[in-house]
């Protein structure tokens, strides 16, 4: 009988025919249900006649028989009714092996797969130290049939707060997974934790907490590769054979368990095999998976690099962190990984994980969503306790850690046309990629739009192949091989994006600033400002003004755009200059920009639905934290009575009402302003006492609410020159919204600018928020104290 063929035995065919006429199938059908072009498989079947291993399998699965059970097999004995009573009394040598080579193999286990290395980190970690429970999606994110159109509807309006993980399917448990499927292919990004996976799985059937009726064994199939390239045997079953052997186990005791299915096979690393060897070792995976069908085999390999399916395997991806996994992973990381103690690590982990938190550190966020670039923010955080104003930096080394470091430490070497493109090439190619779409404002792409991009990419190259076809094999290569380094990921069949919309952000800003002469430079610099207004955009200038090397005139140009947004309205005019005569009356050591920015935040909660905090203003004047003066604590107060008198119109509550009645009364800040404090006084007697009920309440509030009301507003507008009714029109209020965003804008790029020309900053903030006559008196009287 041929190696690759079987037959079966006469015991065999007499329950395969007793399964087929149960069936009442005919031939013909059953070779179709296979992908059989003919029955011809199908009659020798029956007849006893050797055919393909792999159709005789098929067959026996279809008809829900064990292939062991139907084939005749004279080197391995059969489940047969005379040999079970031997089966039955070899079960407990059987476990009794099982256990003896489990601890044999213990120490090495724990060699293997009990420490791991991080990145930037000077000694192993003990895997139980680290490690976080991992999730996966049963669906592969590249194999969804989801139209580009539907992708592209995710993203918010504001874009403000979109991450690429929330297009993923329900997470479920991994360790599920490997109980579930027999046999495994796990996909992932690089750094998304995969090794560290399957070491746990290795460590946790070590320790007879998982699958403990298995022989667990790692291998690296990178190890295993140059293994085999030195010895010229690629046989996996061999390597597994010797393993066991090296252990004790005879030739007839490793036969018995592989064909008993008690070991597990960990395979790490399919990605990771040389390009001459790949080939061989798949067939030596799948030969061996067929053959020894019963053992449990889970392999790992990125995604992106899988240019084969393994018909048995089962595919799933493993999942980002969510919330729960970063907190986890970041308290083992401060505690066990960095040279803290439990106090402090505890301390900085409840730190970083508040931080995070915050909108300027949404970016940060969405790339700590991968244990790998998670890692590097633990490491930038334990520096000085806190993430840098300026996220260049942070990005940069992200980049280079995927693109370039994380292949390095692990000794992986890509293919040749890759191999030709420099670190500085591959991100001045993913820079033209990410500008081009990210101002067609596209975030999603075809495949065939983004290799055409790399084909027109490698034209310009010195050493380019023009012949079309070879363009085209290597535009696929690149793309596959930017995917296998995780910057670039399939979203859905034939749709990518970019793997973080931060690195999209960072790679367009770059391309502005790289290689630009002062001419070309400025073009840039005057097409990025007319941007200004754009929410989208707000991430590409704070990143722009990080990278370049005198953000002086990207600084001026946002200015001169600001103040030409409202020049020519006399109405917003007055306002401005209304701004400017309040923050002058205002008895205070914060700048005086700091206190407009206040007061324009404070007036315009109304208009233009604001949130009421103080960050614009905080911006400019970090004193205003814990040092509001009087005159501003009363006029947040003030401004707090206006908008309850506002809501009790709309609905009048007795909560509002108390908290109207308190707001009313706060004599700490009213003493010192005796006429209002009257006032206020009369206006809240006049208000109906909460023991009244609330149908009195709404009675007295429909009857009197609005002049109520609009006494309290005249009353502020008098005494304290606040809470004016603007009446501005709809086209206003948007170029409202479009300054204050701009001139935040601007004042966060000041603060991130890697540097400035020293007369600059405070030239603009001299100006900032003025009406536009007086900002130019006052910059051009500035600017002439210089000389």
């Amino acid at each position: 009988m041929a190696r690759r063929s079987l037959k079966a035995s006469t015991v065999g065919i007499e329950k395969a025919k007793k399964a087929f006429k149960i069936r009442e199938w005919t031939q013909e059908y059953l070779a179709s249900e296979i992908g059989l072009e003919t029955r011809q498989p199908i009659w020798k079947f029956f007849t006893g006649k050797p055919i393909e291993r792999q159709n005789f399998m098929e067959i026996c699965f279809r008809l829900g028989l064990d292939w062991q059970d139907i084939a005749e097999l004279p080197n391995q004995r059969l489940l047969t009714e005379n040999n079970q009573e031997w089966e039955r009394e070899n079960c407990q040598d059987t476990e009794s092996l099982v256990q003896m080579l489990r601890s044999r193999l213990s120490d090495k286990i724990k060699c293997q797969c009990g420490t791991t290395r991080l990145l930037d980190i000077d000694r192993p970690i003990q895997l139980e130290e680290i490690y976080v429970s991992t999730n996966i999606l049963n669906n592969i994110t590249s194999r969804r049939w989801v139209d580009i159109l539907d992708l592209q509807s995710f993203i918010p309006e504001e874009f403000n707060c979109f991450a690429y993980n929330q297009l993923y399917q329900e997470r479920v448990s991994a360790i599920q997974a490997v109980i579930t499927y027999p046999k495994l292919m796990v996909l992932g990004k690089p750094g998304s934790g995969k090794t560290t996976f399957l070491q746990y799985i290795a460590m946790q059937c070590n320790q007879g907490k998982l699958l403990s009726d298995r022989i667990p064994i790692f291998i690296r199939l990178k190890n295993f590769a140059e293994n085999a390239r030195e010895t010229g045997n690629y046989s996996l079953l061999n390597y597994i054979s010797q393993e066991l052997a090296n252990c004790g186990a005879s030739d007839q005791e490793i036969q018995t368990l592989l064909v008993s299915g008690k070991i597990l096979i960990l395979l790490d690393g399919l990605d990771e095999i040389p390009e001459d060897d790949n080939a061989k070792i798949i067939t030596k995976i799948r030969s061996f998976a067929a053959n020894y069908y019963q053992n449990k085999l889970i392999l790992t390999c990125r995604i992106g690099y899988q240019q084969y399916q393994f018909e048995e395997f089962s595919d799933v991806e493993i999942a980002d962190f969510d919330c729960s996994q970063i907190e986890a992973f970041v308290q083992n990381w401060f505690v066990n990984v960095s040279k803290n103690s439990i106090e402090k690590g505890k301390a900085l982990a409840c730190r970083f994980v508040q931080k995070l938190q915050l909108s300027e550190n949404q970016q940060i966020r969405e790339l700590a969503v991968r244990p790998l670039l998670l890692n590097l923010a633990c490491c930038v955080f334990q520096a000085c306790s806190d993430f840098p104003i300026r996220k260049v930096e942070f990005y940069k080394q992200g980049l280079d850690i995927l693109l370039n470091r994380w292949d390095k430490v692990r000794n992986i070497k890509r293919d040749e046309i890759y191999l030709n493109l420099s670190l500085a090439q591959k991100l001045e190619l993913l820079s033209q990629i990410a500008t081009i779409t990210f101002k067609q404002g596209h975030y999603f792409f075809t495949q065939s739009i983004i290799e055409q991009y790399i084909t027109d990419y490698l034209c310009n190259l010195p050493i380019a192949q023009t012949e079309p076809d070879i363009l085209q094999l290597n535009s696929e290569a690149v793309l596959k091989l930017l995917e296998t380094h995780g910057l670039l990921i399939e979203q859905a069949q034939g749709v990518y994006s970019f793997s973080h919309i931060a690195f999209q952000e960072y790679l367009t800003a770059k391309n502005i600033v790289t290689r630009a002469n002062p001419q070309i430079l400025e073009k840039k610099l005057i097409d990025l400002v007319s941007h200004l207004t754009e929410p989208r955009w707000c991430k590409i200038f704070l990143l722009t003004a990080g990278m370049l090397d005198n953000a002086t005139c990207l600084l001026q140009l946002m200015k001169q755009h600001i103040d030409r947004l409202v020049a020519f309205d006399w109405q917003l005019q007055n306002f401005f200059n209304w701004l400017n005569h309040k923050s002058l009356s205002v008895k205070s050591t914060h700048k005086r920009v700091a206190i407009r920015a206040f007061y324009l935040t404070l007036e315009l909660l109304n208009d233009l639905s604001f949130n009421n905090d103080l960050a614009f203003s905080l911006g400019i004047d970090l004193r205003l934290t814990s040092n509001l003066t009087p005159d501003l604590a009363l006029d947040i107060t003030l401004q707090c009575a206006l908008h309850l008198s506002v809501a009790l119109s709309n609905e009048p509550t007795l909560d509002r009402v108390l908290a109207l009645s308190f707001a009313l009364s706060d004599d700490r800040i009213l003493v010192f302003h005796p006429e209002l404090q009257h006032s206020l006084q009369k206006l809240k007697e006049q208000l109906p006492t909460p023991f009244q009920g609330r149908e009195k309440l709404k009675e007295w509030w429909n009857a009197n609410g609005q002049t109520w009301a609009n006494n309290l507003r005249l009353a502020i507008v008098q005494c304290r020159n606040i809470g004016h009714q603007w009446q501005f029109s709809e086209e206003q209020k948007e170029i409202l919204k479009q300054y204050y965003t701009a001139s935040q804008l601007l004042v966060d790029c000041l603060n991130s600018a890697f540097k400035v020309t020293p007369t600059v900053p405070e030239s603009i903030l001299a100006t900032l928020l003025l009406p536009t006559a007086k900002a130019e008196s006052k910059f051009i009287n500035h600017s002439s104290k210089k000389f």
